[in-house]
């Protein structure tokens, strides 16, 4: 993997993470006052890294399965049948 490779990988993960622990944390909103702000925002990290993680992986083997599964092109020749004469 190359260095710009990572970068990206890196910046895609973050980013993920990121919208899930807004989504989690818009969704759980109601639990603040009972939780405490910062417990609630420990967990929510924690789920969305794990969540993030798993996503990932799914979208990764999904595109190495469509690697494998494309078609190869296949030269096609002009070969005439030749009948021999009796």
């Amino acid at each position: 993997m190359s260095q710009q490779e990572a970068t990206v990988t890196i910046t895609k993960k973050k980013q993920v993470r990121k919208e899930i622990g807004d989504k989690l944390a818009g969704a759980l909103a109601e639990y603040k006052k009972e939780l405490g702000e910062k417990k609630l925002a420990t967990h929510v990290k924690k789920v969305s890294k794990l969540i993030s993680r798993d996503l990932l992986k799914i979208s990764k083997k999904r595109q190495q399965e469509k690697k494998k599964k494309a078609p190869k092109k296949v030269a096609k020749t002009n070969a005439k049948t030749t009948e021999t004469k009796p």
